[in-house]
C-alpha cells in the first residue's frame, strides 16, 4: 500500500481555527442569543457599589479572560449538561486563540491560567483530569452561587442578550477590551440611551477615557449606532445642549432561532428575542428610572 505523507501546509489547511471551534460550540448549544445577567456589568441599585464583575476584567486588562468567560456562558447556559462543559486543554487554547502565538504546551498552560482567573473571581469552577478541563458556570454576579437560567422576574435576575453573530462573524477577534466592555454596557440598556463618560467611574468602575475609547471603537466596528439629542437650555450660551445617544446596531440585536424555540417550548415575543425577553421586559419597565 502506498503511503501518502501530508506536508505542514496540508495539515494547516484542514486544521480547525479558533473561530471554527467557537462556532461549533455555539451550534452545539443551539444558541441564537446568549443570556447574561445584567449584574455582571453593573450591580443593582440596592448594592453598596454599582461596579459589577466586568470592572475587574477592564481594570485588570484581562481581555482574554473576558472573551473566555462570555464563551463559557454561551457553551453552558442551555443547561443540557448541568451548566458544565468539558474539553481537552488544546481545544480550550484554540477557543481562546492562544495557539496562534504559543507552542502547544504553552497554549495549554495559558488556557488553564485564564480559566483559573475566572475561578478566582467566583464566576466558574474548574478542574483538570489529565488533559481534560471541566468548567461549571456559576452565577454572573461573582457571588459564587450556583448558576440558574435567568428569567428576568426581579432586578437581580434581569439579563442582556449577546447575538451569536458576535462570534460567528468574527467581531470577537477584532474588538479590544474597552470596546467589548462598552458593548456589554450598551446591550444592557434600552435603545437610544446616553452613556456619559463622566459617570463611568461611579457606574462601572473604569475611567472616563476608557469609556470614550470603548464607544469610539464600537462605532468603528459598526456594532452600535449614534445620534445627537438636542435640548432647550435657556441659561446655556447657545440656548441648547447636545448629548449623544447610542443603540445596538442591527447585527447586535437579538435573533430568534426557530429550532431553539421549538425544542425548548419557548414562544418569545413579536420582537424576536429568542423567547428570552418576555419576563425581562416587564421587570425592566419597572426599573428603568436611572441606572
Amino acid at each position: 500500500m502506498k503511503t501518502i505523507s501530508l506536508t505542514e501546509r496540508d495539515v494547516q489547511a484542514v486544521k480547525a481555527t479558533g473561530r471554527d471551534t467557537r462556532t461549533a460550540i455555539l451550534r452545539r448549544s443551539i444558541r441564537a442569543n446568549v443570556p447574561l445577567r445584567k449584574a455582571f456589568v453593573q450591580a443593582p441599585r440596592t448594592a453598596a457599589s454599582r461596579h459589577g464583575p466586568l470592572c475587574e476584567f477592564v481594570t485588570g486588562r484581562d481581555l482574554r479572560g473576558l472573551k473566555a468567560y462570555l464563551l463559557i456562558v454561551a457553551a453552558c447556559s442551555n443547561g443540557t449538561a448541568g451548566w458544565t462543559t468539558r474539553h481537552d486543554s488544546a481545544v480550550w487554547a484554540r477557543m481562546m486563540d492562544i495557539d496562534r502565538t504559543a507552542t502547544e504546551q504553552a497554549a495549554r498552560t495559558g488556557a488553564w491560567r485564564a480559566l483559573r482567573r475566572l475561578q478566582q473571581r467566583n464566576l466558574i469552577s474548574c478542574g483538570r483530569s489529565g488533559t481534560t478541563i471541566t468548567v461549571t458556570l456559576l452565577r454572573e454576579d461573582g457571588s459564587g452561587s450556583p448558576y440558574e437560567r435567568p428569567l428576568g422576574k426581579t432586578e437581580e435576575d434581569l439579563y442582556l442578550q449577546i447575538p451569536s453573530a458576535f462570534w460567528t462573524r468574527g467581531y470577537d477577534e477584532r474588538v479590544d477590551l474597552p470596546s467589548l466592555a462598552l458593548l456589554l454596557v450598551i446591550l444592557r440598556e434600552k435603545n437610544w440611551s446616553k452613556f456619559p463618560a463622566e459617570k463611568a467611574p461611579k457606574w462601572y468602575g473604569w475611567s472616563a477615557d476608557t469609556h470614550e475609547r470603548g464607544l469610539k471603537g464600537l462605532l468603528g466596528l459598526g456594532l452600535v449606532e449614534r445620534r445627537k439629542e438636542f435640548r432647550k437650555a435657556p441659561l446655556a450660551p447657545s440656548g441648547f445642549t447636545m448629548a449623544y445617544q447610542y443603540q445596538r446596531a442591527a447585527v447586535m440585536r437579538p435573533r430568534k432561532l426557530r429550532k431553539q424555540a421549538a425544542a425548548m417550548g419557548l414562544t418569545g415575543s413579536a420582537s424576536g428575542n429568542g423567547g428570552f425577553n418576555g419576563p425581562e421586559e416587564s421587570a425592566a419597565a419597572a426599573t428603568r428610572r436611572g441606572r
